[in-house]
């Protein structure tokens, strides 16, 4: 990536304000013209025949908005964790124990919650759920730590370490608890796990819409004013406009979804009960809006991605992924750079764990089983490349939600769990054959 302060005044004299690509199709010069990322646009229409093809399998059945609802909410501990491993594949290691860790952070923070806190601060306190949940961050950012200082000090390969810890923190699970569930959580705590009343309702669902159509076009005219203001080339107002529309439609779509799905009638009866409302005919209609659990992950991708991309840390991490000897002779602490990796990608264990554990309404000794495979396969179909120094963040969510909805419509159809886990098997070496195939072309 070219920095601003690198670019010579010759150079940006030689910069046209506003290109457009010669040479080859029409359809492959309005490509180039637009940059897009043929990548992305290839998993969303992978996304979009998946949905499609389970849409015709059952009649549309899984089109109904508490299909999508709860397909949002499910995909988010996979992508919550993704963001992270994006970063640890990107610099050139592995993580197998993420599963691990948010199954251990979650017990620990459930075990606080039910059987040492209430004896602390009593029964029902009001900073209960925040207490647990700083504590569960505070272990997976220890559990993350602990793994990056053997793997970036002691030197020990990352995916010995971690294949250790995915034995070692299960191992750990099954002690605290002895095989049994830890519940219930916090009231409070469980609104975290999505549900009917885990929603932040139609009217405050509609203002985040309305904020993300903003942001949407502001980012998109800022980094328009910007690269003129350098002199760097353009995208045609053409490509803008589109881009913008597609995305302004897909956060609309998203707003109107959430908005269509209703708290069950049993749940709304009993919620105008207590409210001294009158139930129109035909029963009360409570619109539950977005979850918790997206507004979390849009808030985790949007950190990260700021993360990988604004911050000196995030190019320390692509840099050592590209070439860690240069990395290291260029004065970059690559060690340093690495635990953090890992202390990081903890923390978003915990978050992961919470999130799965509210859900569920305890923490049961399964919890996390299989998350590493999903994860690393999410990142992979997103465009991380297992050589290193190729990743983003969008790709890894978008990654996790190609991969959550098709293991959510085969479970819908009543697929057996092992073809499950055989076809996701079957789609990371594809995507990883891919990726390999493609590195290849690039270097002839």
């Amino acid at each position: 990536m070219t920095d601003v302060a690198d670019v010579t005044p010759e150079v940006l004299e030689e910069r046209p304000a506003e290109t457009e690509p010669t040479g080859g199709s029409s359809l492959t010069r309005a490509i180039r013209a637009a940059e897009i990322d043929l990548r992305l646009v290839g998993m969303v229409i992978a996304l979009i025949a998946i949905v499609s093809g389970f849409a015709i399998a059952t009649d549309g059945r899984i089109l109904a908005p508490v299909n999508l609802v709860n397909l949002s909410v499910q995909m988010v501990s996979i992508a919550v964790i993704a963001t992270g491993m994006t970063l640890v594949i990107v610099s050139r290691n592995i993580d197998l124990s993420v599963g691990s860790i948010a199954g251990l952070v979650a017990l620990a923070s459930v075990w606080f919650m039910v059987r040492i806190l209430p004896d602390i601060i009593g029964l029902g306190h009001p900073l209960m759920w925040i207490i647990a949940l700083v504590i569960g961050l505070a272990i997976g950012a220890l559990l993350g730590g602990i793994q990056g200082f053997i793997i970036a000090y002691i030197g020990v390969p990352s995916f010995v370490v971690t294949l250790g810890g995915l034995l070692a923190f299960r191992g750990v699970t099954w002690v605290i608890s002895r095989g049994s569930t830890v519940a219930p959580v916090d009231p409070t705590y469980r609104l975290l796990g999505g549900g009917s009343q885990g929603s932040v309702g139609a009217t405050a669902t509609w203002v985040l819409g309305v904020i993300g159509c903003v942001a949407v076009v502001g980012f998109l005219l800022g980094r328009r004013r910007q690269r003129q203001k350098f002199g760097f080339p353009l995208r045609p107002m053409w490509a803008e406009v589109a881009i913008g529309t597609v995305a302004v439609a897909g956060v609309l779509g998203a707003v109107w979804a959430f908005n269509s799905y209703f708290w069950p009638a049993a749940l709304a009866t009993r919620y105008a009960a207590e409210h001294g409302i009158t139930e129109p005919e035909g029963g009360l209609k409570i619109a539950a809006g977005v979850p918790w659990p997206v507004i979390v992950l849009i808030g985790v991708t949007i950190a990260m991605t700021f993360i990988a991309t604004r911050t000196r840390f995030g190019r320390y991490v692509f840099a050592i992924g590209g070439n860690p000897e240069a990395a290291e002779l260029s004065g970059i602490n690559t060690r340093w750079t690495v635990m953090k990796t890992f202390i990081l990608i903890g923390i978003l264990c915990a978050i992961s764990g919470s999130i799965a554990a509210a859900r569920l309404d305890g923490a049961t000794l399964d919890l996390g089983i299989g998350y590493e495979l999903y994860v690393i396969a999410a990142c992979v179909i997103g465009g991380t490349s297992f050589a290193g120094g190729v990743g983003t963040i969008p790709g890894a969510v978008l990654g996790a939600l190609v991969l959550s909805s098709l293991s959510y419509g085969l479970n819908f159809m009543g697929v057996e769990s092992p073809i499950q886990d055989i076809v996701a098997g079957v789609v990371l070496v594809v995507a990883v054959g891919f990726d390999t195939y493609s590195r290849r072309r690039q270097a002839k």
